[in-house]
Order: structure tokens, then C-alpha cells, then sequence
């Protein structure tokens, strides 16, 4: 990122590097094993395509969306990944926060050593979250050497295989069948935003307002984040929250700010909730022991990993995905149930029919204003 007066917000390679040097080793597998567990997945991921468009119809027949790359990644991978898009996405933000630094000589050192710092604390917290994701469609993916994309800003689909295998082991299922489940669900991402043309610029807008209207003090944030790497570090009691008992992104200080956070919440409930009502729907024709996985699986999402891992999840914001998860699972299949899967479908017409966050509890009301008026 350019940076004022040679200064960075937030050091990215010290991020990337501290992250890789944290990071925990995956599950033991052969390198045998490795070379065939990446070649499934990357079987999976294509027979996905097929399996999901058919059953959500939301690519036209004789219509081929444009192509994404799909990756195969270690955890490593993923950090990169991720710190890339981070990079892209929070430019705007930095460039502000920047802006607001003490001139002179001093605020050139304070900067360079919070960069450091930032970027040193960052990495611990990627280092966290890289064994917990099994996979990511990245909306926002800017192209790299190592890392491609799609072409015009589209995205790529991530699966991270250490991951994939330790939790099908954790679990004791049906590794094949474990590993197709969880490439439907990011294949369902991937198709919501090839299929619907408009999604990523009106997603990436609403992020955009977002942060152009933040007024965050940098030592605040700065300091939410200190928080999150010193419980991964130790530095504070097992389970204490952070002081207000909010998120960092719950960092919130305007009413349009709180209006543009509903409408965000309300977006990535509709895809994630979308997402695991296509898995399970799809499952029961090509996973067999979709059933038992699904059981498993929510079970595991439900206990997390103890009361640290509880304490980094409100921090980071990752109880609320949680629910976003639940919520818009019943909201699909309640929009469904009524009105068919063509009917659902009108949710991706514009931006306009997309669920309210009050819609996405009562999905009634979605439909008696995107349904009922056009048809009367």
C-alpha cells in the first residue's frame, strides 16, 4: 500500500510473515495422500458446479458465467490470500486513518513502529483464523504472481485443505462425502456471484460507504486488535471480553453507519443461509451420509472450542456469522417452502429485492412486498 511519509498503517508482509511463522501444522498425510486429497478436491469443486446450478437455477440455460480459479491451499496459502484482499478492500480506510497521525517527525516514527506492531499483531490473529476456515469464495480477490484470479476484479474459490481433513477426522465421517459437502457450499458462493452480475459491485459499495463514513480513532482500533492478539498470546484472562463486550466491527459511530452494518448483515445472512440450504439439498442425491455430516457438523459449530475460542469469536465478530448462518438457512427454506425456488430466485433481481435485516427474521414480509405487489 502507498503510505504517507514511507509509513504504513499496517506493515502486510511483517503480517503475512508473522502469520506463516505461527501458523499450526495440519493433520499428518503422506505426501502420497496430499497429492490425492488436492486432486478430489479440485474434482469436487467442478462436479459442484454442475450439482448447484441445477438445483438453484440461478444460471440461465445456454448462459456460462465467467470463470473463477479455484485453489487448493494450505493455511499459509489462505493467509496470503486473505491479506491480499484485506489490502485491496481496506485502502480507503488506511489512507484516512493515515491522514489523522500526528505530522512531523514524530508521527513518522509512531507510524512506522504501529505498523509494525499492527501488522505483527494481525498476523496472530490470521494465524487463528487459518485453521478454522475450510473454505472461502474471495469476492474481492486482486490478482497476484502466486495467487490468480478472475479476470475484470472477479473473485476465486479457496479450499483449504489441512483444514478439510482435520475436521472429517474430528467428526469420523465419510472423508469423499465430507469433502463434496463442503465444496457445494462454496461452490453455492460462487454462483451467487457469477450468476447475479450485479452482486459484487453493490456488496463492495455497501463496504466502501461503510468505511468512507469511519471516523474511528487509529489508536482505538489499533488497540481492539491488540486485544484479540493478546488473548491468542495470553496476555489476558482466559474468556474476558473485551471491555464494552463488543466486536471490532461493531465499531460504529454514525446512524448511517448502523443503517449500512443492517443491510451488510442481512446480505451475508441471505448467502450464507443460501448456501447451506443448497448443501443440504443438494446433498441427499450425491452424499449419502449427508444426514450424519450435517448432525455432526452442527453440533461442532454449536460447542466452538472452549471458552478462549468463545472470547476471540465475539471479538472478531465470528458469533455473529454464526448466526448469520442460522438465520438466513430458515429464511431460504421458509421463502422456498412458499413461493418455490423461481419464486425465491426473485431475491436476486436487484438490489431492491434483497431481504431487509427485520425481513430476514420474518421472511413473510419479504414476501408479501416483493411477491404480492408485483403480482397485483
Amino acid at each position: 500500500m502507498t503510505s504517507i511519509g514511507g509509513a504504513q498503517m499496517v506493515d502486510w508482509n511483517l503480517a503475512v510473515a508473522t502469520a506463516t511463522r505461527l501458523v499450526r501444522p495440519g493433520p499428518e498425510v503422506t505426501r502420497d495422500e496430499a497429492r490425492e486429497i488436492v486432486a478430489e478436491l479440485r474434482r469436487h469443486a467442478k462436479s459442484s458446479e454442475e450439482h448447484v446450478r441445477a438445483y438453484t437455477r440461478m444460471v440461465p440455460e445456454g448462459h456460462e458465467p465467467p470463470d473463477t480459479p479455484v485453489l487448493v491451499v494450505d493455511r499459509a496459502g489462505w493467509v496470503k490470500a486473505n491479506v491480499a484482499g484485506f489490502r485491496e478492500l481496506l485502502k480507503p480506510l488506511l489512507s484516512k486513518m493515515q491522514e489523522r497521525r500526528p505530522g512531523g517527525p514524530g508521527g513518522a516514527v509512531l507510524g512506522a513502529v504501529g505498523g509494525k506492531v499492527t501488522g505483527v499483531e494481525l498476523g496472530m490473529l490470521l494465524s487463528f483464523m487459518s485453521s478454522r476456515v475450510l473454505g472461502q469464495y474471495e469476492t474481492f480477490a486482486p490478482a497476484t504472481r502466486d495467487l490468480p484470479a478472475a479476470a475484470n476484479g472477479g473473485g476465486r474459490l479457496l479450499l483449504v485443505a489441512p483444514n478439510i481433513v482435520h475436521v472429517e477426522r474430528e467428526l469420523d465421517v465419510d472423508p469423499h462425502d465430507f469433502r463434496l459437502w463442503v465444496a457445494l457450499h462454496e461452490e453455492t458462493h460462487r454462483t451467487q456471484f457469477t450468476g447475479v452480475p450485479w452482486l459484487r459491485d453493490h456488496l463492495q459499495g455497501e463496504i466502501q460507504s461503510f468505511l468512507d463514513q469511519t471516523e474511528v480513532d487509529p489508536m482505538t482500533l489499533l488497540e481492539r486488535l491488540r486485544e484479540a492478539a493478546q488473548s491468542l498470546a495470553g496476555g489476558r484472562p482466559e474468556g474476558e471480553e473485551n471491555e464494552d463486550g463488543r466486536s471490532i466491527v461493531e465499531l460504529v459511530q454514525t446512524p448511517g453507519q448502523r443503517e449500512i452494518l443492517g443491510r451488510l448483515t442481512a446480505v451475508m445472512s441471505l448467502l450464507e443461509g443460501h448456501a447451506d440450504f443448497v448443501m443440504d439439498g443438494v446433498g441427499p442425491a450425491v452424499v449419502p451420509s449427508v444426514a450424519e455430516i450435517r448432525e455432526k457438523f452442527q453440533q461442532r459449530r454449536a460447542r466452538g472450542a472452549g471458552r478462549l475460542d468463545q472470547a476471540l469469536r465475539k471479538l472478531l465478530g465470528l458469533d455473529a456469522k454464526l448466526r448469520q448462518y442460522r438465520d438466513g438457512e430458515r429464511f431460504v427454506r421458509a421463502v422456498v417452502e412458499e413461493t418455490g425456488m423461481d419464486g425465491f430466485n426473485r431475491v436476486w433481481t436487484s438490489p431492491n429485492t434483497l431481504p431487509t435485516k427485520a425481513e430476514i427474521a420474518k421472511p413473510a414480509d419479504w414476501i408479501a412486498r416483493v411477491h404480492r405487489r408485483a403480482d397485483s
